[in-house]
């Protein structure tokens, strides 16, 4: 348990931190997947799908959730996949 007042305020502001970012990290989850579901199947909606991926993918880095590179990186394989369908 923390012993002064600083790093009880700490404890609280990385749990917020924690769970915020695992809220975005599960967003960004769930985009890439439904995408890789849409691409799967071959539907009409792919490229929605990707443009929310990637949109999703770039806030992740603006919130500091994800670095640029590793998004970028994912974003470089959606679209090498969405590319390799049409």
């Amino acid at each position: 348990m923390a012993n002064n007042k600083s790093a009880l305020k700490r404890i609280k502001t990385s749990a917020l931190q924690t769970a915020r970012n695992r809220r975005v990290k599960s967003t960004v989850k769930t985009a890439v997947k439904k995408f890789q579901e849409a691409a799967g199947k071959g539907l009409e909606n792919t490229r929605e799908t990707y443009e929310k991926a990637q949109k999703t993918l770039d806030k992740a880095v603006t919130k500091g959730v994800l670095h640029k590179n590793s998004a970028a990186r994912k974003k470089s394989r959606l679209a090498k996949k969405l590319n390799s369908l049409s």
